[in-house]
């Protein structure tokens, strides 16, 4: 795998692809930096090698949500709103181009200077991105003489800035950024080199998201750990009353099925005994514990309870590889955090006392990160469904269009 390492950059332009795709508040106030932050050991080695560094990226999906006059809200999708924060982050003054392909552009990036970074608008702008369109991909490779992809949680759209431009940049000059290399590393280990016992934690709402993902950990894992929304539809394939609980009624064949597969192969597959259930979906609402399997008609389970969370802890403590992917609640709500929060500290006690912990999605990521223990854990991924993808073992375009 070839990375930024294998390269001198030396008077040389990167563009570098990066996934600022990041969360504001209203007053476009980042919410969670982790992104941002992983691309910043890429973007140092490009500039300590005496280079200079063009980051393109999208920001959310601003074609899809256009104003109510049907224009393009340029103020709410701009990443502008990154500059400031990336300049106190690395240090550095950040130019920023109000356009991803204008003449004005092309000449900000024709003009750095060694050790300089600009930072291009969101690509998404045009509609040519997401159509992955070749002439749109060969102007971007315009601002750059290597391409360097470090956008993992883009890996899987085989969009013109993720998988396109690199058509137009030969074999010696494109390669892979550190986060992705680190990324692909460190799932790569959990897929094909994991020490036993291996244990995959999902949550989340939906079965049919994580469908894919299940029947490949069958043929790898020994334990599946299910809770969140997701857990409701297994236990009303089994004849359960859910009450009001989250439900994939068409899902529920599909379900038995997994389970039978599960138990051909020898894999444990956990559900919650019991679960916090509410009156209505509040943070005021009424709460208590029931059995997940006779929750009464008017309730729903927002969170594992007590029971569920001391088997989960011990199959937790006796496992070697570890993948967490979905909350086991609403854990956004304070009273239905504690599942969440009681599996983060399980899985960061495991890898205290050995084990290879690998944190992906986006809700996994922002638990660990809110309660303080992305340290704790082996690797937390920037990828949500890329990571997903990877580990239903589809080839990503963006890894392909650099090592193909």
């Amino acid at each position: 795998m070839k990375t930024v390492k294998d390269l001198n950059f030396q008077n040389k332009r990167a563009l570098v692809r990066v996934d600022f795709n990041v969360p504001f508040d209203k007053q476009f106030k980042i919410t969670d930096d982790t992104r941002i932050r992983s691309a910043l050991p890429t973007i140092q080695k490009i500039l300590d090698d005496g280079g200079s560094v063009v980051l393109m990226s999208h920001l959310g999906r601003p074609l899809k949500k256009l104003k109510e006059d049907g224009s393009v809200d340029k103020e709410k999708f701009s990443l502008k709103h990154v500059v400031k924060h990336l300049s106190e982050l690395s240090g550095k003054e950040i130019k920023f181009a109000d356009d991803c392909i204008s003449e004005e552009s092309f000449k900000m990036s024709s003009g750095l200077k060694a050790g300089e970074i600009l930072l291009l608008e969101n690509t998404r702008f045009y509609k040519e991105e997401e159509k992955g369109d070749e002439s749109f991909a060969e102007k971007l490779s315009k601002h750059g003489e290597v391409y360097v992809n470090d956008a993992f949680g883009s890996a899987h759209r085989a969009h013109a800035s993720t998988t396109v431009v690199a058509k137009y940049f030969s074999p010696e000059n494109k390669c892979f950024g550190l986060l992705m290399a680190a990324e692909i590393e460190n799932a790569d280990k959990l897929l094909h080199k994991s020490e036993k016992p291996f244990t995959a934690i999902l949550g989340g709402a939906k079965v049919s998201d994580k469908i894919l993902i299940i029947e490949n950990l069958l043929n790898i894992a020994d334990n599946i750990i299910i809770g969140g929304g997701m857990s409701y539809t297994f236990i009303k394939a089994q004849g359960g009353n859910i009450g009001k609980s989250l439900v994939e009624e068409d899902k529920t064949d599909l379900a038995n099925d997994i389970l039978k597969r599960a138990k051909e192969k020898g894999v444990q597959i956990l559900f919650p005994k019991d679960s916090v259930i509410a009156d209505r979906f509040d943070n005021n609402a009424n709460t208590q514990l029931a059995d997940s399997k006779d929750i009464p008609q008017e309730w729903m389970g927002l969170d594992i309870g007590h029971e569920a969370i001391a088997a989960y802890e011990a199959v937790i403590k006796n496992s070697k590889t570890i993948l967490w992917n979905g909350p086991m609640g609403v854990f956004e709500m304070e009273k239905f955090k504690n599942g969440t929060k009681s599996i983060a500290v399980a899985v960061a006690h495991a890898t205290q006392d050995g084990a290879f912990s690998l944190i992906g999605g986006g809700d996994s990521v922002a638990a660990v990160n809110q309660f303080q223990l992305a340290d704790k854990v082996s690797f937390v991924s920037t990828g949500g469904g890329a990571l997903l993808e990877f580990f239903e073992g589809k080839t990503l375009p963006g890894i392909a269009a650099i090592t193909e």
